[in-house]
C-alpha cells in the first residue's frame, strides 16, 4: 500500500499548494498552465495509443464502453459524488465537480494505476506508483490552481480504487499479461488523450462514459492474446 499511500498524499499536497498559488496567480498565467498541462496529457494519450500493437481492440472497446457509459451515466453518477461532497463540505467552488470529475479520470485512467498496484500488492515493488506520483502531483499544482478545491478529493478515489487494487493484487495479476497491458494502455491513451481535449476546450468529451472501454480492453487482452 505504500505506492498508493505516497500517490494519495502526492494529490492532496500538489492540490494544496495549487489552491494557495492559486489565489496569487493572474487569470492569464492560469489559463496558461491549464493550456500546457492540456497539450502535455494530449501528447501523453497519443504516445500510449499510438505505441499499442492492437489499434483496432482499442477503438473497438472505446465504442462498446461508450455505448455502456452513456447507459448507465457514469459521468453523471461522479458528478452526483462530486455534488454530494461539494454540498457536505459546503464548498462554494463554482468548478469543484468539474475538478474533482477531471483529477480523478486524469489519475485513474491508464495502464500505469493497474501495473503499479499489482507490483506494489504481489512483490512489494511501489517504484511505478511512486513514480506516477510524481506525475500526479505536479498536475494537481496546475489543476487545483484552476479548477479549485474539488481536485484534492480526487485522492479519495484515488485511496479507494489503487488501494484496493493493491489489496486484490494476488488475485488480479492476470492483469499484468502483456496483451492485456497493452490494450489497456491503447484504450487508456485514447481516454486520456480525451481529457487533454477537455482540458485544452477545443471541444467537451464525457470520458467518464468512456470509463468502461478499460474493462473491455482488458477482456479483449484476454480473449486475443
Amino acid at each position: 500500500m505504500l505506492g498508493t499511500l505516497v500517490n494519495t498524499g502526492a494529490v492532496v499536497i500538489g492540490g494544496a499548494i495549487g489552491l494557495t498559488a492559486g489565489t496569487r496567480l493572474p487569470a492569464g498565467i492560469k489559463t496558461i498552465l491549464m493550456q500546457a498541462l492540456g497539450l502535455a496529457v494530449v501528447a501523453i494519450g497519443l504516445r500510449m495509443a499510438l505505441e499499442a500493437q492492437h489499434a483496432l481492440l482499442a477503438i473497438a472497446c472505446l465504442l462498446l464502453g461508450g455505448i455502456t457509459g452513456e447507459l448507465l451515466r457514469i459521468e453523471r453518477r461522479l458528478e452526483g459524488l462530486a455534488e454530494s461532497l461539494q454540498h457536505l463540505l459546503r464548498s462554494d467552488s463554482s468548478r469543484f465537480v468539474e475538478g474533482f470529475v477531471t483529477a480523478t479520470l486524469l489519475y485513474l485512467t491508464g495502464a500505469m494505476t493497474i501495473v503499479g498496484s499489482i507490483r506494489d500488492g504481489t512483490v512489494g515493488d511501489p517504484s511505478v506508483l511512486l513514480i506516477k506520483s510524481l506525475l500526479d502531483g505536479v498536475a494537481s499544482v496546475a489543476l487545483a490552481s484552476s479548477l479549485g478545491i474539488g481536485v484534492l478529493f480526487s485522492a479519495l478515489p484515488v485511496l479507494v480504487v489503487q488501494g484496493g487494487i493493491t489489496l486484490l493484487a494476488g488475485q488480479l495479476a492476470f492483469l499484468s499479461q502483456p496483451a492485456v497491458l497493452d490494450a489497456v494502455n491503447a484504450t487508456g491513451g485514447l481516454l486520456i488523450l480525451g481529457i487533454g481535449i477537455n482540458l485544452l476546450e477545443i471541444g467537451r468529451i464525457r470520458v467518464g462514459n468512456l470509463l468502461p472501454a478499460v474493462l473491455y480492453a482488458i477482456m479483449g487482452g484476454l480473449l486475443f492474446p
